[in-house]
């Protein structure tokens, strides 16, 4: 297995998204960078800091010419980033010297990468909003569906009181919304170019650089920060910080998914299962456990991109480089949470018959709150919950279904007709039901 399992042929189709995955390779930074610094040429021009002609030349290269990213490799073993390869190798291929001294005029290698990861985060947002919203739809025909089919609610792990399956896909669908809300919020301050030069200041520009910076982000479709934010990392954590929510939210739908697949509850199928080696009757939650798994990584990674905000002065290269340890193997795993999210949302059926059985197995003792609050408009509540208490240990005692026992020591009350799931769903069927109209608009 390779240091990073996304990259392995072996676990590809496991763990690997392919359009994320294109997104974050060594050719994709590479043309990213040299759009950038095709953009900044005309951007310059355009502000008379060089020639018009060189900055056509430099803007038609850095569309055309192809550098191999293996040959940048010695250049940024030594320098700790690639552009100044990239920059020489760029004025190579571009054959005019006339012109290819223009390149890279008055920038430094943090603008240059920096600005070219958002072009390439840019493409990744629109991917994987794409897919939330499909998950979104596909979870609120789901909700509605089942607004009102009865299961049990689950505590601790324990049978606690009726709810409806449509409310519980709207609990996995909801945060979901609000992820949503957050990365429209977070996308004009993320999406932005980064132009500082040397130490932040533009020195090497004089004047024209915040026209040049404003110029460029216009070139490129990308926000003008009004600033160097090259020590500024709250950009990159609030990145980070979106991606573990979203993969978070999609986790806890993997481990309900993984609990109610499992043998003896069943009350969930799947539309693909995995299988084992030796025991061909397993049915395996590969999907939603992988969910899990990633959402696990995630939060692993934020604590580093989190403690990699500690940028010292105007520029550290030990914190720039966590990020790059971390962020693109966040962008792979959101990525592939947000696609196995809406093949699971879209292939999912509910066992309403496996739910109903599940809900009382004759003892009655699932509606013992709503059997205290019904015995509560005669007595004090303190003493209706003593009464129901002690008769719930009756029950599990002898067996006698708590119904009767209430029936025998609390008569003229119809205490059968309380211990119905559909009279104690509550709000459960409106909470799927305001979640699909949500998801939806």
């Amino acid at each position: 297995m390779p240091a990073s399992p996304f990259d392995s042929a072996i676990y590809r189709d496991l763990l690997q998204d392919a359009e994320t995955a294109k997104l974050f390779t060594d050719t994709a930074e590479v043309r990213a960078m040299l759009l950038v610094e095709g953009a900044l040429a005309r951007a310059q021009a355009a502000a008379g800091l060089i020639p018009e002609l060189a900055a056509t030349a430099i803007h038609r290269a850095s569309l055309e010419i192809q550098i191999d990213p293996a040959a940048l490799a010695a250049e940024s073993g030594r320098s700790a980033v690639p552009v100044p390869a990239l920059v020489k190798a760029f004025r190579a291929e571009l054959g005019a010297p006339e012109h290819a001294q223009y390149v890279h005029w008055g920038a430094t290698s943090q603008d240059i990468a920096e600005t070219g990861q958002m072009l390439r985060l840019r493409q990744a947002l629109t991917i994987w909003e794409g897919r939330l919203r499909a998950t979104l739809h596909a979870l609120a025909d789901l909700a509605e569906a089942h607004a009102e089919t009865p299961m049990p609610g689950r505590t601790y792990g324990q049978i606690a009181s009726p709810t409806s399956f449509g409310a519980l896909v709207a609990s996995w669908g909801t945060p979901l919304l609000r992820h949503l809300d957050r990365l429209e919020e977070m996308r004009p301050r993320l999406l932005c170019i980064s132009l500082s030069g040397a130490a932040g200041t533009l020195s090497a520009m004089g004047e024209a650089g915040p026209q040049v910076r404003a110029a460029l982000a216009q070139g490129l479709g990308l926000a003008d920060p009004g600033t160097s934010w090259h020590a500024e990392r709250d950009r990159i954590g609030e990145l980070a910080a979106w991606i573990t929510g979203v993969t978070q939210s999609l986790g806890k739908m993997g481990e309900d998914l993984t609990l109610l697949t499992q043998s003896g509850i069943g009350e969930v199928r799947l539309q693909a299962t995995g299988g084992s080696s030796t025991m061909p009757q397993k049915q395996n939650p590969v999907l939603p456990s992988l969910l899990v798994s990633l959402a696990h990584l995630t939060g692993a990674l934020n604590t580093a991109v989190q403690g990699a905000a500690l940028h010292r002065l105007q520029r550290d290269g030990a914190a720039w480089f966590t990020e790059w340890l971390t962020v693109p193997q966040m962008a792979h795993a959101v990525g592939r949470a947000t696609a196995v999210a809406q093949t699971l949302a879209s292939g999912l059926t509910a066992d309403a018959a496996r739910m109903a059985a599940a809900i009382d197995d004759g003892s009655g003792l699932i509606y013992a709150e709503a059997f205290t609050f019904a015995l509560a408009r005669d007595l004090p509540r303190p003493d209706a919950q003593k009464a129901v208490t002690a008769l719930c240990q009756e029950t599990m005692r002898t067996g006698t279904p708590l119904p009767q026992l209430l029936a025998r020591d609390h008569p003229g009350r119809d205490w059968r007709a309380i211990a119905t799931p559909t009279a104690q769903l509550g709000t459960a069927p409106a909470q799927a039901r305001d979640f699909a109209r949500a998801a939806r608009a």
